[in-house]
């Protein structure tokens, strides 16, 4: 299956955001969380501490052995509610989970959201 991805041009390189949009992906990431971490970044575009932590995220290197999800939570909040449930996390925003071997092995929520944390967590 093809995926939106979303580049987000910074000082030196490109955030390669794949468009979190269907639950069928949620299984996706699982399978393919066997081969390679997944990162999924749960987005309010009304919050302003959203807002800061992606630009945070942007400005980070992002390791290319990692795919990096993006869900718009305004317009897709089931999909949410389906990560909540299928990884069993509770509800945050911003939010970022990493998914290795099918499970979330860690999840951070406003300000404790760092590119350099997600890198320790997925290796």
């Amino acid at each position: 299956m093809l995926h939106e991805r979303y580049y987000t041009d910074t000082i030196d390189h490109y955030m390669n955001w794949i468009s979190l949009q269907t639950e069928t992906q949620l299984e996706e990431i699982r399978q393919l969380s066997a081969q390679r971490p997944q990162v999924i970044f749960k987005h309010s575009t009304r919050c302003s501490t959203s807002a800061l932590v992606k630009s945070r995220l942007e400005r980070g290197a992002q390791p290319w052995d990692i795919d990096f999800y993006f869900l718009d939570l305004l317009s897709y909040r089931p999909i949410s509610n389906k990560i909540a449930d299928s990884f069993q996390v509770p509800h945050e925003s911003p939010q970022i989970l990493v998914i290795r071997n099918g499970e979330c092995i860690y999840d951070e929520s406003h300000l404790g959201i760092s590119m350099d944390e997600i890198m320790e967590k997925a290796a």
